[in-house]
């Protein structure tokens, strides 16, 4: 059949700008609203989980409009959902949907994401499966899947490109009205297409003898191979960004590796071989069990993300590749993407929702790597061509073992992490855990691996400043200087243990603003500096950037705030976990306003 080149890059031009302003817009608007909450690596979990239910609903959409529509009102009805779709940019989260501190971020993250980019998003959204049903529609002689590997090379590139070529180059205004442009050029571009195709036959009835239908079995295991990556991407990335490295868009690596696996398995040829993958995916799995098993100490910065994203990437490969294999015929295209888009949701959900206010630790790593190995175990092991039945057995026995294996390790190390912990806890903003150390005098707060505060034990040192807040720290030389002009009033960013107002007196004041209920909890009623200190305190639950937009000026005498790991550093042995930083820039920016005098430095910057 003769090939239509124009048109095919016509269709692939579309694809690729719609998969391109579908990944331009996730880190665009997850750096708009990450200051708003706190920083916390939950908020691109929340984002996911947006993202993959608003790709769920394009893809019903896509398959409801494919398989009960005629193509001419296939094409009014994408049309109008264009035209309106343009109505909404540029796109732009509004200030009335900044927390007070006391709402549920999820809820909060879920409604503010609705609001901006929610229908420009579902339309994006929409676009890989409804085009390459009209692709296949048009009978151009080309395979539409390969149009997924274009897909997804598109948004490959465009988080590659966000940090490297367009969030340095550009304020975050004029990122918006680029997108918004750029999302004009594609919508003129479907339009066209829908308009082209009003009069094409539909894809059912060309192809309604051509291919069987799936079983159910079939499309629980589309979804189940979908939702191990999902589980593992989101998973993976709050642990490399909470216990290895707290580097700004570190997430954006193992979603890029999410993605060229998908480009890699959907390509024409495919590079998915299983006597490759499957042994490397036996040895990627017991490495990302094994790795939270590790200090941060014990094995290079570099060396524990090269492994970790090798793992994963490998883990994305089976899956993906498997279900590269597993494609219908084109006529169940539009079915095939949604039970992939539901795989995505239901692992973007158990992350995302059900793991921070359900577990008290975060098992959802190890859940995903024991969940991968056993589905990958049914896609391949039934459906191989085994010469003999004892073969058949053995691979059954080795899975299992192997099964059994990984899942004494996780078990091990999560009996580990609360052995001796006095409290362990868990909410949107992460782990905490409190231990008691006898041996070492002293009771300790952590979050994550990352020491967040510490107490003696003996009753003469309870009110002893420990770690980088000692005496002979920065903080504490600076405010036993300013101590001797009168009472302070002091506020600080981040109350950690509540370890500073142990240099308060009687007359100082001291507000503390922290954004974790949790940790409020935890300083009150497992240390005893907030209770014991002579000066007045007042806790302010919130981030403290909104917060001291919202009060009039606090006239503060000095100021601090505790800043983990914002540049990308790790934490100091010496400094019990924590690094500290006064007069950041951004710090000083944000007093400034409540009108605070940053009088304090720190020898450790």
């Amino acid at each position: 059949m003769k090939i239509d080149l124009r048109l095919t890059f016509h269709y692939g031009l579309t694809i690729f700008l719609s998969a391109f302003l579908l990944f331009q817009v996730q880190p665009l608007i997850g750096k708009m609203i990450l200051p708003w909450f706190g920083g916390s690596a939950s908020v691109w979990t929340t984002c996911m989980l947006f993202f993959q239910m608003v790709l769920l609903l394009g893809y019903f959409y896509s398959h409801w409009v494919v398989r009960f529509l005629t193509p001419s009102r296939q094409s009014l009805v994408h049309g109008a959902l264009l035209l309106v779709s343009l109505l909404l940019i540029p796109i732009s989260p509004s200030a009335d949907w900044k927390p007070t501190g006391a709402e549920n971020p999820t809820l909060r993250i879920l409604g503010l994401l609705t609001v901006s980019i929610g229908l420009p998003y579902f339309v994006l959204s929409t676009t890989g499966p409804l085009l390459q049903a009209w692709f296949a529609r048009e009978r151009s002689g080309l395979v539409p899947y390969r149009l997924f590997a274009l897909s997804n090379f598109g948004s490959m590139l465009a988080l590659l490109a966000y940090p490297i070529a367009v969030e340095p180059v550009f304020p975050t205004r004029g990122q918006s009205w680029l997108w918004s442009g750029l999302f004009g050029c594609f919508a003129v571009s479907c339009a066209l297409l829908a308009w082209r195709g009003r009069k094409g036959k539909p894809i059912v009835v060309q192809h309604h003898e051509e291919g069987p239908a799936p079983r159910w079995t079939d499309m629980v295991l589309w979804a189940a191979l979908a939702a191990c990556p999902s589980i593992l991407m989101v998973a993976d990335t709050s642990f490399l960004t909470t216990n290895i490295a707290p580097i700004p868009m570190l997430w954006v690596v193992p979603l890029a590796l999410y993605l060229l696996s998908f480009i890699l398995s959907f390509e024409r040829h495919g590079w998915y071989r299983r006597i490759i993958f499957l042994p490397l995916l036996v040895v990627g799995l017991a490495a990302l069990a094994y790795l939270p098993t590790l200090g941060l100490s014990e094995i290079p910065l570099y060396l524990s993300m090269a492994i970790n994203l090798s793992a994963f990437f490998v883990a994305c490969m089976v899956c993906h590749g498997e279900l590269a294999w597993l494609q219908p015929h084109p006529s169940h295209l539009t079915g095939y993407y949604l039970m992939l888009a539901v795989g995505g949701v239901v692992g973007g959900f158990f992350v995302g929702v059900i793991a921070p206010y359900w577990f008290n630790s975060n098992y959802e790593l190890s859940i995903g790597i024991m969940l991968t190995g056993l589905v990958a175990a049914l896609a391949i092991i039934p459906k191989a061509g085994f010469s003999r039945p004892l073969w058949r057995n053995a691979s059954i026995a080795s899975t299992a073992a192997v099964l059994l294996a990984l899942g004494w390790v996780q078990v091990d190390e999560h009996l580990n992490e609360i052995e001796g912990a006095e409290v362990t806890v868990r909410n949107f903003y992460g782990t905490l855990q409190v231990f008691a150390n006898p041996e070492g005098d002293y009771r300790s707060m952590l979050h994550g691996q990352i020491v967040h505060g510490r107490q003696h034990l003996a009753l003469d040192k309870l009110d002893l400043p420990t770690t980088y807040y000692s005496t002979e720290g920065g903080a504490g030389k600076a405010l036993q200087i300013k101590a001797a002009s009168g009472p302070l009033r002091v506020g600080v960013v981040g109350l950690g243990v509540g370890t500073l107002v142990s240099y308060g007196r009687k007359g100082d004041y001291f507000r503390l603003y922290e954004i974790d209920p949790l940790v409020i909890d935890i300083a009150r009623d497992n240390f005893s500096f907030l209770s014991r200190t002579a000066a007045s305190t007042e806790i302010v639950l919130g981030d403290a950037r909104l917060q001291l937009e919202r009060e009039p000026a606090q006239q503060f005498d000095a100021g601090c705030r505790r800043l983990l790991g914002r540049f990308g550093s790790r934490p100091s042995a010496d400094s019990g976990g924590i690094r500290p930083v006064f007069q950041a820039s951004e710090t000083e920016r944000v007093l400034a306003h409540a009108s605070l005098t940053v009088s304090l430095t720190c020898n450790r910057w």
